[in-house]
Protein backbone atom coordinates (compact mmCIF):
# COMPACT_ATOMS: atom_id res chain seq x y z
CA UNK A 1 0.00 0.00 0.00
CA UNK A 2 2.82 2.50 0.70
CA UNK A 3 4.39 2.37 -2.90
CA UNK A 4 0.61 3.15 -4.40
CA UNK A 5 0.90 6.09 -1.99
CA UNK A 6 4.46 7.30 -2.81
CA UNK A 7 3.61 6.61 -6.49
CA UNK A 8 0.15 8.92 -6.21
CA UNK A 9 2.29 11.69 -4.01
CA UNK A 10 4.68 11.76 -7.12
CA UNK A 11 1.66 11.71 -9.89
CA UNK A 12 0.24 14.36 -7.52
CA UNK A 13 3.48 16.41 -7.48
CA UNK A 14 4.13 16.54 -10.54
CA UNK A 15 0.89 17.60 -12.14
CA UNK A 16 0.17 20.70 -9.60
CA UNK A 17 4.31 21.57 -10.47
CA UNK A 18 2.93 21.59 -14.00
CA UNK A 19 -0.31 23.48 -13.20
CA UNK A 20 1.24 26.05 -11.62
CA UNK A 21 4.01 26.36 -14.18
CA UNK A 22 1.28 26.58 -17.14
CA UNK A 23 -0.73 29.45 -14.60
CA UNK A 24 2.73 31.42 -14.49
CA UNK A 25 3.13 31.52 -17.96
CA UNK A 26 0.07 32.86 -18.45
CA UNK A 27 -0.22 35.60 -16.09
CA UNK A 28 2.96 36.63 -16.20
CA UNK A 29 1.75 36.49 -20.08
CA UNK A 30 -1.44 38.44 -19.24
CA UNK A 31 0.30 41.01 -17.10
CA UNK A 32 2.81 41.88 -19.97
CA UNK A 33 -0.22 42.50 -22.22
CA UNK A 34 -2.22 44.91 -19.47
CA UNK A 35 1.08 46.73 -18.81
CA UNK A 36 1.96 47.22 -22.48
CA UNK A 37 -1.74 48.10 -23.27
CA UNK A 38 -1.51 50.90 -20.43
CA UNK A 39 1.41 52.39 -21.49
CA UNK A 40 0.29 52.64 -24.66
CA UNK A 41 -3.26 53.82 -24.71
CA UNK A 42 -4.33 54.64 -20.78
CA UNK A 43 -1.16 56.29 -19.37
CA UNK A 44 -1.62 60.26 -19.55
CA UNK A 45 1.60 62.39 -20.34
CA UNK A 46 4.73 61.38 -17.74
CA UNK A 47 3.13 59.00 -15.62
CA UNK A 48 4.54 55.39 -14.89
CA UNK A 49 2.49 52.32 -15.70
CA UNK A 50 1.31 52.05 -12.40
CA UNK A 51 0.68 55.19 -11.50
CA UNK A 52 -1.90 55.21 -14.70
CA UNK A 53 -3.04 51.67 -12.92
CA UNK A 54 -3.32 52.91 -10.12
CA UNK A 55 -5.52 56.00 -11.50
CA UNK A 56 -7.50 54.54 -13.33
CA UNK A 57 -8.49 51.92 -10.24
CA UNK A 58 -9.24 55.03 -8.38
CA UNK A 59 -11.74 56.53 -11.22
CA UNK A 60 -13.86 52.64 -11.77
CA UNK A 61 -14.16 52.62 -7.71
CA UNK A 62 -15.67 56.11 -7.57
CA UNK A 63 -17.62 55.11 -10.79
CA UNK A 64 -18.89 52.44 -8.77
CA UNK A 65 -19.66 54.61 -6.07
CA UNK A 66 -21.89 56.67 -7.97
CA UNK A 67 -23.62 54.21 -9.63
CA UNK A 68 -24.77 52.72 -6.57
CA UNK A 69 -25.89 55.96 -4.84
CA UNK A 70 -28.33 55.89 -7.73
CA UNK A 71 -29.49 52.01 -7.37
CA UNK A 72 -32.29 50.25 -5.08
CA UNK A 73 -32.13 47.56 -3.07
CA UNK A 74 -34.31 44.40 -3.66
CA UNK A 75 -35.85 45.35 -0.63
CA UNK A 76 -36.24 49.06 -1.41
CA UNK A 77 -37.90 47.96 -4.92
CA UNK A 78 -40.63 45.19 -2.83
CA UNK A 79 -41.29 48.41 -0.29
CA UNK A 80 -42.43 50.91 -2.87
CA UNK A 81 -44.31 48.09 -4.70
CA UNK A 82 -46.08 47.35 -1.85
CA UNK A 83 -46.83 50.89 -1.18
CA UNK A 84 -48.21 51.39 -5.39
CA UNK A 85 -50.42 48.40 -4.56
CA UNK A 86 -52.07 49.52 -1.61
CA UNK A 87 -53.09 52.39 -3.17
Amino acid sequence: MSKIVDANKKIENAVVGGYKKVEDTVVGGYKKVEDKFVDTFLKQDSETVEEAKARLKKEQEKRQQEQHKYSKTTEEIQAEIKEKLSK
